[in-house]
């Protein structure tokens, strides 16, 4: 592929939702579903925190991952509930050979992708209330109080940026629907 695609992220896909929704399971079936000539690529995120066999994601100590930050290293990066989150530069590149790419985001830092990436499509995990509550549970990374905190936040209205295409994906039914819905989104991308 050439190296032609504008970097205003009209090929990202900025995936946010509640913690607890399913985001990293849908990314897991959405990569099980790709073709192998299929420009589709999930971004890893960098956390500084163990991030266990679910999710996609680099461990770093917060000094390590300040120096990265210091250096350039990521495209975006945010704070939240106590850790660091990045998405390195790379995406950069992949974007400009023409990739589509999922990024784990936040909802909190819409804005912030926004500003960066003006063109990316932004979409939302949306799960009944019940399942978030048990899923959160079982997960068991979390206290009782902070469940409840993250069932509050996963309530309340975040901002979206004037002119940010946001789409909602449901993940109250089966997963594989929600991923297939996702790699819908992403099949269009390409084809823009």
């Amino acid at each position: 592929m050439s190296a032609s695609v504008p970097a205003d992220g009209a090929r990202l896909i900025y995936l946010m939702g509640a913690s607890g929704s399913g985001k990293d399971t849908l990314l897991r079936l959405l990569r099980a579903e790709l073709r192998g000539d299929e420009p589709v690529l999930v971004a890893h995120r960098y956390i500084t925190r163990d991030s266990g066999a679910t999710e996609d994601a680099l461990s770093l100590t917060e000094d390590e991952f300040g120096r990265r930050a210091a250096l350039g290293c990521f495209a975006l990066r945010w704070a939240s509930h106590g850790l660091h989150y990045g998405i390195g530069i790379e995406i950069d590149a992949w974007l400009s050979c023409g990739a589509a790419v999922i990024i784990n985001g936040s909802r909190a830092h819409l804005e912030q992708a926004h500003s960066r990436y003006p063109a990316l499509t932004a979409v939302e995990v949306t799960v009944d209330p019940g399942q978030l509550v048990r899923r959160l549970a079982g997960r068991g990374r979390e206290s009782a109080e902070q469940i409840a905190q993250r069932l509050a936040r996963a309530t309340q209205a975040f901002p979206v940026p004037p002119q940010c295409r946001l789409l909602r994906v449901s993940n109250d039914a089966a997963p594989e629907t929600a991923a297939a819905a996702l790699l819908n989104i992403a099949r269009d991308k390409l084809n823009a």
